[in-house]
């Protein structure tokens, strides 16, 4: 019989059942990025801090929180920012002693994945990271001795308690629940716990799951927090021109995956250009001539508006599929059964119902004439026949109307079309995992009508991101349902055998983690018409201190050179997928900045891997930062806008940024630094025009040295600018 979950008030009795469930030895799971429920985990951290002989362990993946900035000058613009976003977000505990590193010496914080930079320096975390595959997280949580998992819900919204939704975060739990659940059985001690917040979005399908999954449930209105926004980053011209050439890849009717960050939202922004605005699209296509110098690009992709649509299979649902959803692109809807997929994917089946529809299925012998009681709840299933129609005695009944369901009577075909539906239900437009985005995004989730809500499924990581087969759908399903497949994911570099470096260094420090972007890249290589899409900006610094992001050889890679596929940089597109070595170097070499382009020829030369009577293509040393926004402006004034959709930051604030980041490349060396600091101390005195970035960062009349220094500095950078 079910149980419903034990509710509590207030956190720290939740503490002292789980004690009591599991004993002082815990290995708490806790979702990867929004979904932690922050007030539990803290008096559970809180807890451990007090009581040295009670043992914890938290595995998770991205800790969210607030950014506090390291200078003087970045805190002073942080502060009030970050007040104004997180201020009513309580803070995880844990992750902020990880950051200052006071972590106690009975608890122990593993990663699998870390927001992109941030533990580079933090040796703890650093031996305490988890290296696995998504796809494998279940299985390596498992391993560790999990014995808690606890998850932030959403309730119901018309207050019932039979269920609850998780929301931002089934990837994981979905597969944990049910493996804790055959551990229990066996004798072993869980606890599966939730943490309910009203502001979190209650999204249904498989993330919808009965209340007795969980033993145990913080339910306090009182508390509720506001989600931990991921404030919309800006995106440069090159990361525009990325987004750009990967939108040509995309096929009308195909599938789409794509990440967090400036990259996929210029990707986003591109597919929605070439939707909306086709003309402008495609002067810049022409300008940067991609059918003529990137066949790839017309073999396997598009410049036509989204007639048929876009089918979203993304281990992290973005903000950007929101976007894509508004746009009228994300319209291709998916269904959970392999045949009717199948029948839609040839073209034997519309969207449309009529009485052909059901001849067709006839004809595939999917449905029987007359149609039996089983053949009627399928049809209802999809939208063929209407809810209100019954099956009784072995005829269809409508109200007080029954007739014969035999599709060769001319009479009762009449009467089967009356009660025939519109349109195809049930369908899915959107599988994801979790989400983390910007504060309206949460906000567009939480007021989604009805049937946009109904046709977006939060669910398992396991089934989006593979093949193999699972409860949710087999390998033939995935297969019918992913048709086109563009899985697009950033990198950080790429080396020109093919070999591509995304989450770590080559001294073994992790950047960030491989997350789930090999299960994506392997995927592509086996669905038919699949392709894996890396997408890295040339270069990285400023001046001459710039650095090619394609280089000969590292010590460190994320994708082998064996799953070779699609590369992107602003510079186009390298098709690697199948070529010769001395094509793939070349192909990389071609999308390379022309600053690096020599020295990558001749070291490729020196290997052997490029005949030694090759030299460059003048196109090729057009590769240029001039270049790249002469593409952009080929659309126009405002086709590639810095913030497509919206900023968190005032205008003030946004120059602001960009005077700091100036600061902070002056001040990269020892003799920048006291370059810098001649200047400042030279520089005149603020006027009028610079009292409002003066004010907003509290310099107007600053007191003590460092204060004063800190306005030299500021109206410097304003200044040149």
């Amino acid at each position: 019989m079910a149980v419903a979950p034990i509710v509590f008030p207030r956190p720290d009795a939740c503490v002292d059942a789980i004690i009591e469930r599991v004993g002082r030895d815990i290995v708490l799971g806790l979702p990867l990025g929004l979904g932690k429920p922050i007030h539990l985990a803290n008096a559970l951290y809180a807890r451990a801090k007090a009581d040295p002989g009670l043992k914890l362990h938290i595995v998770t993946a991205i800790s969210p929180l607030a950014p506090a900035g390291k200078s003087s000058l970045e805190k002073r613009f942080i502060q009030p920012f970050a007040e104004r976003l997180f201020g009513h977000i309580p803070e995880l505990a844990y992750a902020r002693d990880v950051v200052i590193g006071r972590l106690p010496d009975n608890v122990t914080v593993s990663e699998f994945f870390f927001k992109a930079g941030s533990f580079l320096n933090n040796r703890q975390q650093q031996q305490n990271y988890i290296c696995t595959n998504y796809t494998h997280a279940v299985r390596d949580l498992m391993a560790l001795g999990v014995n808690v998992v606890a998850q932030m819900v959403a309730p119901q919204p018309d207050g019932g308690d039979d269920s609850y939704s998780l929301s931002c975060n089934p990837d994981l739990t979905l597969d944990l629940i049910p493996r804790l659940r055959e551990q229990e059985s066996e004798g072993r001690a869980v606890a599966i716990v939730g943490e309910v917040n009203r502001a979190l979005p209650y999204l249904a399908n498989d993330a919808e799951v009965p209340a007795h999954v969980f033993d145990l449930m913080v339910d306090a209105p009182a508390d509720d927090y506001p989600l931990f926004p991921v404030p919309q980053q800006p995106i440069k011209p090159a990361d525009h021109l990325i987004g750009f050439y990967a939108s040509t890849l995309l096929r009308d009717g195909g599938t789409l995956q794509v990440g967090i960050g400036s990259l996929g939202a210029a990707v986003v922004h591109s597919a929605i250009l070439r939707h909306r605005d086709n003309e402008a699209y495609r002067r810049v296509y022409d300008h940067l001539d991609v059918a003529g110098r990137f066949p790839v690009a017309t073999e396997w992709g598009g410049v036509e508006p989204f007639d048929e649509g876009l089918y979203g299979c993304s281990e992290m649902m973005v903000d950007g599929f929101l976007h894509l959803l508004k746009a009228g692109i994300l319209t291709r809807a998916v269904y959970p059964d392999t045949a009717l997929q199948e029948l839609i994917n040839a073209g034997k089946l519309g969207h449309d119902v009529s009485l052909a529809t059901l001849d067709t299925l006839r004809a595939e012998e999917l449905i029987d004439s007359p149609l039996r009681a089983r053949d009627v709840q399928w049809l209802q299933q999809f939208g063929i026949v209407r809810d209100d129609v019954a099956f009784r005695g072995g005829r269809l009944q409508v109200s007080d109307i029954s007739f014969d369901p035999d599709l060769d009577d001319e009479e009762a075909r009449a009467l089967i079309a009356a009660i025939l539906g519109t349109r195809l239900t049930g369908g899915t437009v959107l599988h994801g995992g979790f989400y983390l985005g910007p504060a309206d995004f949460y906000e567009q989730l939480r007021h989604l009508p009805p049937h946009e809500a109904s046709q977006i499924c939060m669910t398992s990581v396991n089934f989006i991101n593979h093949l193999y087969d699972h409860r949710f759908g087999d390998q033939r399903l995935k297969v019918a349902q992913r048709q086109e497949s563009r899985f697009i994911n950033s990198a950080m570099m790429a080396t020109l055998d093919g070999s591509v470096v995304s989450d770590g260094l080559d001294d073994g420090r992790v950047v960030s983690g491989v997350g789930g972007q090999y299960n994506f890249v392997a995927m592509a290589h086996e669905l038919p018409r699949g392709r894996s899409i890396l997408a890295l900006r040339s270069t990285r610094g400023s001046g001459d201190k710039a650095q090619s992001n394609i280089v000969f050889s590292y010590g460190h890679c994320t994708i082998p050179r064996h799953l070779r596929d699609i590369v992107i940089t602003e510079y186009g597109i390298a098709d690697l997928r199948g070529r010769s070595d001395e094509d793939v170097y070349l192909a990389l070499i071609r999308i390379a900045d022309a600053r690096f382009q020599p020295q990558l020829l001749k070291q490729a030369q020196k290997a052997g891997k490029v005949r030694a009577s090759f030299k460059l293509p003048d196109a090729w040393q057009r590769n240029t930062p001039d270049s790249v926004r002469q593409a952009l402006r080929a659309a126009g004034d405002n086709g590639f806008p810095e913030f497509p959709f919206g900023c968190e930051f005032t205008d003030d604030e946004l120059t602001l940024m960009r005077a700091l980041k100036r600061l902070q490349g002056a001040s990269k060396s020892r003799s920048g630094k006291f370059k810098l600091l001649w200047q400042a101390m030279r520089t005149e005195p603020a006027d009028d025009a610079l009292a409002p970035y003066l004010r907003r960062m509290d310099l107007e009349s600053p007191a003590g040295w460092r204060a004063k220094l800190d306005q030299r500095l500021l109206i410097h950078a304003l200044r040149h600018i």
